[in-house]
């Protein structure tokens, strides 16, 4: 089997957990970036390329780690060209994008891989297989928490460039809440300080409620905080006949915490890439190209969880909850293509 190659586009924060991941596969790796590309090709040994277009030209695969307002643009036009492609979360600022790059991936015969990041946590997933195996009896509540340091660039502090701390920081934890209990009917939001003028204020804190279609009521919090903060993320499943919990500040052999080092654009704890869930999540994507199967998280699941990001927004600006039927996204997320792996 020749060596596969792949196309990084970006050069920020998150690049590197993805561009360690490929090394680690022993890919040929080729990178284009407005800035910092040439950093990247130098730490991990890959090509820099002079633009999107000419570095999809020279690749099998394209890795998306840009602006959340850039995904739908990139993605698409390395589906046209035939490239299979992962994209970090958001797969799309809005739902309707993504489902529209989901419909050209379809049509064109690609594999599209939202990266959702969490699913690939050792601690998230047993939690997952534990509900799955009724150890909990019937899943009543949900509860998750996510609180970091706020970013360094000034694009995640704009909800219409595809950032605030919603569809950015409490989108991993939305795509838990929909990969545990299932469909969403209705979402209940709230954020302090509330966004004016298209700025987001840090530290800033939103909690969403989520009712499933089951029942299940989803509790989810986020909050970006003073720069230098550990980073704390937690969850805890309730059922009939017990629960399950995981707090990355209790478990100090699997904890998450990590310092913000002075100018780093994200808070990632250190980890080799056999360790990280970046390179698990990464590592799927590639078997499930060369398997023909589903990878853990498909092109729907992004969709739907941008659809519950967009709701949250929406009743924000409401005041009160809304229907999941009443928002934009919910269309495109309930028709949303489903992978087609037999080629």
């Amino acid at each position: 089997m020749s060596t596969l190659t792949v196309g990084l586009i970006g050069a920020g924060g998150i690049s590197r957990v993805h561009a360690d991941a490929w090394r680690a596969l022993g890919v040929r790796g080729y990178v284009t970036s407005l800035d910092g590309a040439e950093e990247i090709a130098a730490e991990y040994g890959f090509e820099v390329v002079d633009g999107v277009d000419a570095l999809i030209e020279r690749v099998d695969l394209v890795d998306i780690v840009t602006p959340s307002s850039t995904h739908a643009d990139f993605a698409l036009r390395a589906i046209a060209r035939g490239r299979d492609v992962i994209c970090e979360k958001p797969l799309a600022a809005t739902a309707e994008a993504a489902a529209d790059v989901t419909a050209a991936a379809a049509r064109a015969g690609v594999r599209l891989f939202p990266a959702h990041v969490v699913r690939y946590m050792g601690e998230y997933a047993q939690i997952k297989a534990g509900i799955d195996a009724g150890r909990i009896g019937t899943l009543a509540v949900q509860r998750f928490s996510r609180a970091g340091s706020a970013p360094q660039t000034g694009w995640f502090f704009s909800e219409r460039a595809g950032g605030g701390v919603i569809r950015d920081l409490m989108i991993h934890d939305i795509d838990q809440a929909l990969w545990f209990a299932g469909p969403v009917d209705s979402v209940y939001a709230v954020q302090n300080p509330p966004t004016v003028d298209d700025r987001v204020p840090a530290p800033v804190t939103a909690h969403v409620v989520l009712t499933h279609r089951n029942g299940v009521l989803s509790h989810l919090h986020a909050s970006w905080v003073q720069p230098g903060m550990p980073f704390r993320t937690s969850v805890e499943v309730a059922g009939s006949e017990g629960r399950l919990r995981y707090d990355s500040a209790e478990d100090a052999t699997l904890r998450t915490d990590a310092v913000v080092p002075e100018g780093d654009a994200d808070y990632l704890p250190p980890m080799s890439p056999e360790e990280s869930p970046y390179y698990a999540e990464i590592a799927d994507f590639v078997s499930a190209i060369r398997e023909g199967r589903d990878a853990r998280v498909t092109p729907a699941d992004g969709i739907a969880a941008v659809a519950v990001a967009e709701a949250a927004y929406a009743s924000i600006a409401r005041g009160a909850a809304v229907s999941l039927a009443e928002t934009p996204g919910a269309a495109h997320a309930a028709t949303a293509p489903t992978e087609e792996v037999a080629r």
